[in-house]
């Protein structure tokens, strides 16, 4: 049997619920500029599988990659880090 790899992991916030069992999840990095050697903030947005519709708009949720699950979809939620503040 062959022994799989670790899987890349990323903490993100989620930016929309608005799918059934899908939620997208902007994960913002830090990079330094060549020539300015300043940091530059990039964002990126996954869609993410989210089995039991738990996470909300603003919650900062653990997400690890795995098969292709749709068009779009290539990570699942692992677990909700910390949960939106509601009003």
């Amino acid at each position: 049997m062959k022994k799989r790899g670790m899987k890349r992991q990323l903490v993100g916030m989620v930016v929309s619920d608005k799918m059934d069992k899908t939620v997208v999840v902007m994960v913002e990095r830090l990079v330094k500029h060549r020539r300015y050697k300043k940091y530059i903030r990039r964002r990126a947005k996954f869609s993410v599988h989210d089995e039991d519709n738990g996470c909300k708009t603003g919650d900062r949720v653990l997400i690890t990659e795995s098969r292709p699950l749709s068009r779009t979809k290539r990570w699942r939620v692992s677990r909700v880090v910390k949960k939106a503040v509601s009003l």
